[in-house]
């Protein structure tokens, strides 16, 4: 008996390399993978303006590490009691303004250093709902908390995405000729939008990224969605909100990914990376007993091998964490 419906998915033309620098941008499911690049030793950079969820809002962003372009005084706002930028996640809020604007501009400014030498960027479309903020007619990337009557919501058509993107593509393949772009479409269920509107959401969203792929030769799309929503598709696999994908299925994804992106040797120096990962976690009844002292020479030893083979891997903790007693 099968308890899901997998289902092929075609090995990218051209693969990861460890040493490649890499960067997510987009809804919280590229967070979650992400982070999952990151805690193997990935070179990473995740959302440097923060979670965003509409196609226009992340290439607002991808367009400001493109052409390094500061965020300004007069671009900030103050409610709440904090300053903030329509532009940016609410982590970036602070109750002083020069504060608020020094961080999102040192964020900023690291993703256009990443952008500059990254091999692969992955866009992750969260909701094609658009809100505009009425006062000012800024289309924004998060309300802060700011009362919903102040803005104007509307869902984007395929063609406003595609138009926006075609000239964002171009852009950076200026920058970074060799930059290798990914798509994915969140499988996080915006049922705040409601459940026929979230669907008519995605759609938009999948019929755009395909039109990109198809017009782009840098361009790849990766099924996260249909992984979630037709793979495991099981209550099972999201958290108790019913609408955010649960730590096992985010890994049953980023291990998916890893099969058809990574090269033969990025797969097998992973598995070496999870071995002293795991051997990390490990937790003696007794840390002065010699066997425990061999297991630890055993690994720091691990590490400076790959260290010395790999020099771009940074294993300082892990190094740190095995050293003898």
């Amino acid at each position: 008996m099968h308890f899901h419906l997998q289902f092929p998915i075609p090995p990218f033309p051209q693969q990861l390399s460890y040493s490649d620098k890499l960067m997510f941008i987009g809804s919280c499911f590229a967070e979650s993978i992400g982070e999952k690049m990151n805690e193997q030793k990935l070179s990473t950079l995740i959302n440097p303006h923060g979670v965003l969820y509409n196609p226009l809002a992340i290439g607002k962003a991808v367009s400001r590490y493109l052409y390094n372009d500061p965020l300004k005084e007069e671009e900030l706002f103050f409610a709440n009691e904090s300053w903030n930028s329509w532009e940016h996640h609410s982590r970036f809020s602070d109750a002083g303004k020069e504060a608020c604007l020094q961080q999102t501009n040192t964020s900023l400014n690291a993703g256009h250093e990443q952008l500059k030498d990254a091999r692969w960027l992955f866009i992750t479309f969260g909701s094609a709902f658009s809100y505009k903020h009425k006062e000012s007619g800024i289309a924004v990337g998060n309300c802060h908390k700011v009362p919903q009557k102040k803005f104007t919501k509307s869902l984007l058509s395929t063609d406003e995405i595609i138009a926006a993107y075609d000239t964002l593509f171009k852009e950076l393949k200026k920058l970074n000729p060799g930059l290798k772009i990914v798509l994915t479409v969140s499988p996080v269920r915006y049922i705040r939008d409601g459940v026929v509107e979230n669907n008519l959401s995605k759609s938009i969203l999948l019929q755009s990224v395909h039109r990109l792929v198809e017009k782009h030769g840098n361009v790849f799309y990766f099924p996260a969605y249909e992984l979630v929503i037709d793979d495991l598709r099981d209550y099972r696999f999201y958290k108790d909100d019913l609408v955010h994908p649960s730590e096992q299925a985010v890994s049953y994804v980023f291990e998916k990914l890893k099969e058809v992106l990574f090269d033969n040797e990025a797969k097998e120096l992973y598995k070496s990376i999870r071995e002293l990962l795991d051997a990390a976690k490990h937790r003696p009844f007794n840390e002065n007993s010699e066997a425990h002292k061999k297991f630890k020479s055993t690994f720091e030893a691990r590490c400076v091998q790959l260290q010395k083979r790999y020099p771009f891997l940074d294993l300082k903790t892990e190094l740190d964490h095995f050293k003898a007693i």
